[in-house]
């Protein structure tokens, strides 16, 4: 019976210094990037996954991570993953917008402000900036020709 007790006490500290671990990584990661400490960050927000891989969040720091580093490839695949975890969230959303702007790709940038005006909460003011920047891109658009 003390061993059953035993161990069930070890479980839970085992638990519970294993779920700190996994906010302390994701926190210290924030902490760093917010301190443009890019490279630790990354590294710190990688760890954070590979404890919760669901973690919306890390995905998209690490998006942010890898617009800075100018990685489009990795950039794009991580704004998949927070899409695909969290549907509406709209932060990526504006980024994968802001992605297919600069590939020209208006039928999909329609289609995705479409969206991103019916998830948007906090950041609704850039469907205006979206319409501003597909506007400047018809208007060059318009003028080469």
């Amino acid at each position: 019976m003390k061993k059953i007790l035993f161990s069930i006490f070890l479980l839970n500290i085992f638990l519970y210094a294993e779920s700190n671990a996994k906010e302390s990584f994701f926190q210290e990661a924030k902490n760093k990037y917010e301190k443009d400490q890019m490279k630790d960050s990354k590294f710190l927000f990688q760890r954070n996954i590979a404890f919760n891989p669901k973690d919306a969040k890390s995905y998209l720091y690490l998006a942010k991570i890898y617009n800075f580093e100018e990685n489009e490839f990795e950039e794009l695949k991580n704004i998949k993953t927070v899409l695909l975890l969290e549907p509406e969230n709209e932060e990526a959303m504006f980024m994968l917008i802001n992605i297919k702007l600069e590939k020209s790709n208006f039928s999909e940038v329609n289609n995705l402000t479409e969206k991103f005006k019916i998830i948007c909460s906090k950041l609704c003011n850039k469907t205006e900036d979206i319409k501003k920047k597909l506007a400047d891109i018809e208007v060059k658009k318009n003028t080469k020709q």
